[in-house]
Protein backbone atom coordinates (compact mmCIF):
# COMPACT_ATOMS: atom_id res chain seq x y z
CA UNK A 1 0.00 0.00 0.00
CA UNK A 2 0.70 3.57 -0.29
CA UNK A 3 2.47 5.80 2.01
CA UNK A 4 1.42 9.66 2.48
CA UNK A 5 2.99 12.48 3.31
CA UNK A 6 1.62 15.64 4.87
CA UNK A 7 3.79 19.10 5.46
CA UNK A 8 1.82 21.37 7.67
CA UNK A 9 2.41 24.65 7.39
CA UNK A 10 1.86 27.99 9.77
CA UNK A 11 1.32 30.45 8.15
CA UNK A 12 0.00 33.96 9.18
CA UNK A 13 -3.33 34.89 7.58
CA UNK A 14 -1.92 38.27 5.63
CA UNK A 15 0.47 35.53 4.07
CA UNK A 16 -2.19 33.04 3.18
CA UNK A 17 -2.60 34.23 -0.01
CA UNK A 18 0.66 34.57 -1.19
CA UNK A 19 1.23 30.77 -0.23
CA UNK A 20 -1.47 29.42 -2.64
CA UNK A 21 -0.31 31.92 -5.39
CA UNK A 22 3.30 30.49 -5.18
CA UNK A 23 1.83 26.46 -5.20
CA UNK A 24 -0.52 27.40 -7.88
CA UNK A 25 2.74 29.12 -9.87
CA UNK A 26 5.02 25.83 -8.37
CA UNK A 27 7.52 23.99 -11.08
CA UNK A 28 4.96 20.86 -10.73
CA UNK A 29 8.49 18.80 -10.40
CA UNK A 30 6.57 16.46 -8.02
CA UNK A 31 4.43 15.06 -10.16
CA UNK A 32 7.45 13.78 -12.66
CA UNK A 33 8.33 11.70 -10.31
CA UNK A 34 8.86 7.63 -10.33
CA UNK A 35 6.31 6.58 -7.80
CA UNK A 36 4.21 10.18 -7.18
CA UNK A 37 0.91 9.55 -6.64
CA UNK A 38 -1.30 12.55 -5.39
CA UNK A 39 -1.13 16.01 -4.34
CA UNK A 40 -3.12 18.94 -2.65
CA UNK A 41 -3.02 21.35 -1.11
CA UNK A 42 -5.75 22.10 1.91
CA UNK A 43 -6.37 25.74 2.87
CA UNK A 44 -8.25 26.03 6.43
CA UNK A 45 -11.64 27.31 6.90
CA UNK A 46 -11.66 26.87 10.60
CA UNK A 47 -10.17 30.14 11.23
CA UNK A 48 -6.81 27.94 12.23
CA UNK A 49 -3.84 28.89 10.42
CA UNK A 50 -2.08 25.66 9.07
CA UNK A 51 -2.44 24.54 5.81
CA UNK A 52 -1.81 20.91 4.99
CA UNK A 53 0.27 19.83 1.68
CA UNK A 54 -0.63 16.58 1.18
CA UNK A 55 1.36 14.03 -0.94
CA UNK A 56 0.93 10.07 -1.36
CA UNK A 57 3.52 7.77 -2.66
CA UNK A 58 4.33 4.59 -3.43
CA UNK A 59 6.85 3.93 -0.94
CA UNK A 60 8.96 5.81 1.52
CA UNK A 61 11.70 5.26 -0.48
CA UNK A 62 9.93 6.99 -3.73
CA UNK A 63 9.34 9.93 -1.39
CA UNK A 64 12.91 9.83 -0.36
CA UNK A 65 13.95 10.13 -3.87
CA UNK A 66 12.39 13.40 -4.63
CA UNK A 67 13.26 14.82 -1.02
CA UNK A 68 16.68 14.48 -2.20
CA UNK A 69 16.46 14.69 -6.10
CA UNK A 70 16.99 17.87 -8.36
CA UNK A 71 13.36 18.86 -9.29
CA UNK A 72 12.89 18.73 -5.20
CA UNK A 73 15.22 21.92 -5.39
CA UNK A 74 13.43 23.48 -8.87
CA UNK A 75 10.24 23.10 -7.27
CA UNK A 76 11.42 24.89 -4.32
CA UNK A 77 12.72 27.84 -5.74
CA UNK A 78 10.78 30.46 -4.78
CA UNK A 79 11.32 29.41 -1.21
CA UNK A 80 14.82 29.42 -1.82
CA UNK A 81 14.49 33.13 -3.36
CA UNK A 82 11.60 34.75 -1.81
CA UNK A 83 11.98 33.51 1.48
CA UNK A 84 9.25 31.42 3.64
CA UNK A 85 5.85 32.24 3.39
CA UNK A 86 5.08 29.71 6.54
CA UNK A 87 6.41 30.54 10.26
CA UNK A 88 6.78 27.03 10.76
CA UNK A 89 6.08 23.89 9.62
CA UNK A 90 6.32 19.89 10.63
CA UNK A 91 6.15 16.67 8.35
CA UNK A 92 3.35 13.93 9.35
CA UNK A 93 4.00 10.10 7.98
CA UNK A 94 1.24 7.58 7.22
CA UNK A 95 1.20 4.68 5.88
CA UNK A 96 -2.05 3.87 3.73
CA UNK A 97 -3.36 0.65 5.42
CA UNK A 98 -7.48 1.01 4.18
CA UNK A 99 -8.64 2.98 1.38
CA UNK A 100 -12.25 3.41 -0.15
CA UNK A 101 -12.82 5.77 -2.86
CA UNK A 102 -16.80 6.67 -4.29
Amino acid sequence: MSVVRINAITVPAERADELVERFAHRAGEVSKMEGFEAFELLRPTDGKDVFYIYTRWRSTEDFERWLNSQAFGQGHAQHAQRGPVGTGSDLLAFDVVQEEYA
